[in-house]
């Protein structure tokens, strides 16, 4: 039996870190929750959760060349759909490149690039559960009913449609299992 594990947090190799900072505070709300040297690396804590001492650390060391990161992506669960409108608003401003909206079906994300290239996904979850991997256009500046009408269309059409609290207590099941 494999004991639980659960996530806490992720660390970022960073060129500039009071840029990146500026970033994550600024345009995703966390808040600096600590800050200092380990050696030559200089580190800042981050977290939007006062259970969470951080849930993102940026520490100095990105070498200027590093053009690619192994982190496919951080991904980011929000309110709701006017959360997600917010943010892809908001994005350009605060320096986020690459913007693109997307369904997965069982998930509604705002991908970005923060100001070094790392990709970012805002996203909500759908009642419904579909086969993924899935990835299609979505239209934000669709009225909420349109949006969730389109959606839900596009979604009866994939294999695997069915309720997600179907999905989870199949799987559930299978965790059980092993």
């Amino acid at each position: 039996m494999v004991p639980a594990v659960r996530f806490s947090h992720l660390g970022l190799y960073v060129r500039d870190p009071a840029r990146m900072e500026r970033f994550y505070t600024g345009f995703l709300g966390f808040v600096v929750s600590d800050r200092g040297a380990l050696g030559p690396t200089q580190l800042v804590f981050l977290s939007r959760d006062p259970r969470e001492h951080h849930q993102i650390v940026l520490a100095s060391g990105r070498p200027a060349e590093a053009r690619f990161t192994t982190v496919n992506q951080i991904s980011l669960r929000v309110d709701d759909l006017a959360a997600l409108r917010s943010f892809a608003a908001r994005a350009p401003e605060h320096g986020a490149t690459d913007i693109q909206p997307v369904t997965h079906g069982n998930a509604l994300s705002v991908y970005l690039r923060d100001p070094e290239e790392n990709r970012l996904e805002l996203f909500i979850d759908t009642p419904w559960y579909v086969d993924q991997p899935l990835r299609e256009p979505l239209n934000l500046s669709l009225s909420d009913a349109e949006l969730w009408k389109a959606v839900e269309a596009q979604a009866r059409a994939l294999p695997g449609f069915r309720p997600v609290e179907e999905w989870r207590r199949e799987f559930a099941a299978r965790l059980a299992a092993t």
